[in-house]
């Protein structure tokens, strides 16, 4: 807390109220201007994800989505406008970066899929999602980033390197070494399909790469992307995969995947070679999630980790198998 305050008065904000939100890899608060009652999100980003530059670029794509129309949260500079502002946490002896957006209100849209059972609700917020991911992916395609623009790559290396992005996601403590070995052989296949994906504009360029339901703020019928501390350039076949993951083995996917690719659809071409990649990004999404947990040991797995590594260890299997991914 006395980080975050100080943090703040590097920004025009009179906090009336600082309360801590989550802690998980960076910390977030929820901060009042007590002259307007205006809310704010103050996040102090952890210090080994992202160099300076990139938490920069992070902001710089966040206008230009808004500029192309995408409801996304609103960063504000610092007083002397900077981007973000650098504090020290003596008790931890980290330095962190702070920076401040306004707050989205609503709710998460994972918890309104989860209030109800209704086919028909789920399939229309995700065709919604569909047209976000679609217009998301168009403006990435379209748009030059400026010079001394910087962000991480989930290429075939950053994916399925020998030191991934998340992790290497074969050397998890709870894999066996038939499952570690099983992984390996997967990653070298997927390695080889990665390497005849076409990274033209028109399939790869930056993404969200976590554009789930939970990173999305529903309020009424306005539906806000948040979190984009993991975008990246990428495939846009693997932002697909990620918001379709949730749902892979739900009775009704079939009927929520075709009205997600739906409303993409509605501006961007669905090709045969888009819906063969996605569930194999569907498979990869669940081996770098191995790999998340993996560079976080002090974290309590969650208590459906197992049947997660479960089913990513059947995909790899059929995968290796026939080519394909159920």
């Amino acid at each position: 807390m006395p980080a975050a305050q100080e943090a703040l008065q590097a920004f025009a904000v009179e906090p009336g109220s600082l309360d801590l939100v989550s802690v998980s890899e960076n910390a977030t608060f929820r901060v009042t201007d007590w002259r307007d009652d205006v809310a704010y999100v103050l996040r102090l980003h952890r210090p080994w994800y992202h160099t300076h530059e990139e938490l920069i670029a992070e902001r710089t794509w966040i206008r230009a989505l808004s500029a192309a129309g995408i409801a996304v949260p609103t960063p504000f500079t610092t007083r002397n406008g900077a981007e973000y502002a650098a504090v020290k946490i003596p008790e931890i002896g980290e330095s962190r970066y702070a920076g401040l957006a306004r707050w989205t209100e609503g709710t998460l849209l994972a918890d309104v899929l989860c209030e109800g059972t209704d086919t028909g609700v789920v399939a229309r917020y995700y065709a919604r999602l569909g047209t976000i991911a679609a217009t998301m992916h168009h403006q990435s395609s379209t748009w030059r980033p400026p010079a001394g623009f910087r962000r991480h790559a989930l290429d075939i290396d950053g994916l399925m390197g020998p030191a991934p992005f998340w992790g290497p996601f074969w050397e998890h403590r709870s894999l066996s070494p038939d499952r570690q070995s099983l992984l390996l052989e997967a990653r070298d296949r997927v390695r080889g399909v990665l390497q005849g994906y076409n990274r033209s504009a028109a399939t790869y360029g930056l993404i969200h790469a976590d554009l789930h339901p939970r990173n999305v703020i529903c309020d009424g019928e306005q539906l806000t992307v948040i979190d984009f501390d993991d975008s990246a350039f990428g495939w846009h076949a693997y932002d697909i995969a990620v918001a379709l993951l949730p749902y892979q083995h739900a009775a009704d996917f079939e009927a929520i995947e075709e009205s997600f690719f739906a409303g993409y659809a509605a501006l961007r071409p669905v090709t045969d070679e888009l819906r063969s990649q996605v569930p194999v990004f569907r498979m990869i999404r669940g081996m770098v999630q191995i790999g998340w947990f993996h560079q976080r040991p002090e974290l309590a797995l969650p208590a459906t980790f197992d049947v997660m590594v479960e089913e990513v260890c059947a995909q790899c299997t059929a995968f290796l198998r026939d080519g394909r991914v159920p």
